[in-house]
Protein backbone atom coordinates (compact mmCIF):
# COMPACT_ATOMS: atom_id res chain seq x y z
CA UNK A 1 0.00 0.00 0.00
CA UNK A 2 1.43 3.52 -0.82
CA UNK A 3 1.53 6.35 1.57
CA UNK A 4 0.31 9.66 0.79
CA UNK A 5 2.48 12.43 0.27
CA UNK A 6 2.87 14.96 3.56
CA UNK A 7 1.84 18.70 2.60
CA UNK A 8 3.52 21.43 3.46
CA UNK A 9 1.30 24.78 3.13
CA UNK A 10 2.50 27.14 0.80
CA UNK A 11 4.65 30.12 2.28
CA UNK A 12 4.89 33.37 0.09
CA UNK A 13 7.73 34.90 0.46
CA UNK A 14 6.85 37.99 -1.58
CA UNK A 15 4.95 39.56 0.46
CA UNK A 16 5.50 41.05 3.55
CA UNK A 17 3.97 40.31 6.73
CA UNK A 18 0.58 42.11 7.93
CA UNK A 19 1.92 45.56 9.72
CA UNK A 20 0.50 45.62 13.50
CA UNK A 21 -1.36 48.54 14.02
CA UNK A 22 0.69 51.43 15.62
CA UNK A 23 -2.51 52.36 17.77
CA UNK A 24 -4.51 50.13 19.62
CA UNK A 25 -7.79 50.27 20.23
CA UNK A 26 -7.55 52.33 23.54
CA UNK A 27 -4.61 54.66 22.15
CA UNK A 28 -7.33 55.60 19.11
CA UNK A 29 -10.17 56.06 21.40
CA UNK A 30 -8.57 58.49 23.54
CA UNK A 31 -6.37 59.90 20.84
CA UNK A 32 -9.89 60.28 18.74
CA UNK A 33 -11.62 62.21 21.80
CA UNK A 34 -8.94 64.95 21.82
CA UNK A 35 -9.21 65.16 18.16
CA UNK A 36 -12.67 65.79 18.87
CA UNK A 37 -12.51 68.45 21.49
CA UNK A 38 -10.54 70.54 18.63
CA UNK A 39 -12.96 69.88 15.72
CA UNK A 40 -15.36 72.56 16.88
CA UNK A 41 -14.53 76.30 16.12
CA UNK A 42 -15.50 77.66 19.82
CA UNK A 43 -13.64 75.18 22.11
CA UNK A 44 -10.48 76.12 19.25
CA UNK A 45 -11.22 79.68 20.29
CA UNK A 46 -12.13 79.09 23.92
CA UNK A 47 -8.10 77.31 24.05
CA UNK A 48 -6.95 80.29 22.10
CA UNK A 49 -8.53 82.91 25.03
CA UNK A 50 -7.10 80.69 27.71
CA UNK A 51 -3.41 80.83 26.41
CA UNK A 52 -3.52 84.23 25.69
CA UNK A 53 -4.42 85.21 29.14
CA UNK A 54 -2.14 87.31 30.95
CA UNK A 55 -2.55 85.23 34.27
CA UNK A 56 -2.62 82.04 32.29
CA UNK A 57 -5.87 81.17 33.47
CA UNK A 58 -9.35 82.69 32.67
CA UNK A 59 -13.03 82.74 34.37
CA UNK A 60 -15.67 81.08 33.06
CA UNK A 61 -17.57 84.63 33.61
CA UNK A 62 -14.57 86.43 31.16
CA UNK A 63 -15.01 83.22 27.99
CA UNK A 64 -19.07 84.35 27.54
CA UNK A 65 -18.70 87.54 26.32
CA UNK A 66 -16.21 86.87 23.76
CA UNK A 67 -18.00 84.07 22.03
CA UNK A 68 -21.24 85.99 22.20
CA UNK A 69 -22.41 82.03 24.01
CA UNK A 70 -24.42 81.46 26.92
CA UNK A 71 -22.70 80.66 30.53
CA UNK A 72 -24.31 76.70 29.62
CA UNK A 73 -23.22 76.60 26.69
CA UNK A 74 -19.53 77.52 27.21
CA UNK A 75 -19.49 75.46 30.21
CA UNK A 76 -20.32 72.09 28.06
CA UNK A 77 -17.95 73.56 25.59
CA UNK A 78 -15.09 73.60 28.40
CA UNK A 79 -16.12 70.53 30.48
CA UNK A 80 -15.58 68.74 26.94
CA UNK A 81 -11.52 70.39 26.81
CA UNK A 82 -11.37 69.08 30.19
CA UNK A 83 -12.66 66.07 29.84
CA UNK A 84 -10.16 65.89 26.69
CA UNK A 85 -7.04 66.89 28.91
CA UNK A 86 -6.59 70.53 27.22
CA UNK A 87 -7.70 72.45 30.17
CA UNK A 88 -7.41 72.20 34.20
CA UNK A 89 -10.18 73.26 36.22
CA UNK A 90 -10.30 75.03 39.33
CA UNK A 91 -13.45 76.21 41.33
CA UNK A 92 -12.92 79.10 43.53
CA UNK A 93 -16.38 80.07 45.27
CA UNK A 94 -18.94 80.10 42.50
CA UNK A 95 -16.26 80.92 39.77
CA UNK A 96 -14.76 78.18 37.46
CA UNK A 97 -11.27 79.37 36.52
CA UNK A 98 -9.29 77.28 33.40
CA UNK A 99 -5.91 76.93 32.47
CA UNK A 100 -4.11 75.01 30.52
CA UNK A 101 -2.31 71.34 31.09
CA UNK A 102 1.15 71.62 31.20
CA UNK A 103 2.40 69.79 27.62
CA UNK A 104 -1.29 69.54 26.08
CA UNK A 105 -0.61 71.37 23.26
CA UNK A 106 2.63 70.17 23.05
CA UNK A 107 0.97 66.35 23.06
CA UNK A 108 -1.16 66.86 20.66
CA UNK A 109 1.77 67.43 18.08
CA UNK A 110 3.22 64.25 19.61
CA UNK A 111 -0.08 62.85 18.66
CA UNK A 112 0.01 63.67 15.32
CA UNK A 113 3.54 62.86 14.65
CA UNK A 114 2.76 59.60 16.16
CA UNK A 115 0.53 58.70 12.91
Amino acid sequence: MSSLPVLEPVVDTTCCPPAAPALGAAEAQSTAAVFKALADPNRLRLLSIVKAAESGESCVCDLTQPLDLGQPTVSHHLKILVDAGLLHREKRGTWAYYSLVPGALERIGELLESL
